[in-house]
């Protein structure tokens, strides 16, 4: 098959699925989530870098035998982490993915015309 018309049909594949409702519907879900996360996450660690530097003496307070707040914090660093991914993980599954496929299937289906 000719290369131009192999492009072309790939165009008019990417046009039609980028035109879909359901492509907005997929960025809105997308946004929805990440903006708000990204924001929690970010405080949560400028928060920690802040107490780190100008809140010592909070930070150094014992907490059991040598672990201190900051250790603490430190960890929950890690914690978070995870936790946000495996939310994102479910709200993948439940929200995004079921879209996704669809726009999957119909880039699929513009491609064959």
């Amino acid at each position: 098959m000719d290369e131009d018309v192999v492009r072309e049909r790939d165009a008019r594949a990417y046009e039609a699925v980028h035109d879909a409702a359901d492509f907005t519907e997929l960025k809105r879900r997308y946004k929805n989530f990440v903006v708000p996360w990204t924001i929690a996450f970010m405080t949560w660690y400028l928060a920690y870098v802040a107490c780190n530097n100008w809140a010592r003496d909070f930070m150094n307070t014992k907490v059991v035998g040598h672990i201190n707040i900051a250790l603490i914090f430190g960890l929950l660093q890690f914690v978070s982490t995870f936790v946000i991914a495996a939310v994102y993980g479910r709200y993948a599954n439940r929200k995004l993915d079921p879209l996704a496929a669809g726009l999957n299937a119909k880039y699929k289906r513009e491609r064959r015309r």
